[in-house]
């Protein structure tokens, strides 16, 4: 079995879908968002870092990650 790596917890996964109006979630549910919500917070992060780097800077800045987030 492949152990994944837990960057953003299960819980958090559950609390944004009952926010959102679920009484009830299940595990393959919130494994799901987990999944989708990394890979697409991977991909703004690689282009805010890209972003910073062609600005000759070595820090990203919020500026950064909602310049990506448009994209």
């Amino acid at each position: 079995m492949v152990k994944q790596e837990r960057l953003i917890p299960l819980a958090a996964m559950e609390k944004l879908i009952k926010k959102s109006g679920a009484n009830r979630v299940s595990d393959p549910a919130k494994a799901a968002l987990k999944e989708v919500l990394e890979d697409y917070a991977s991909r703004i992060a690689s282009d805010a870092v890209r972003f910073a780097l062609h600005a000759g800077r070595k820090t990203v800045k919020a500026g950064d990650i909602k310049l990506a987030a448009k994209k």
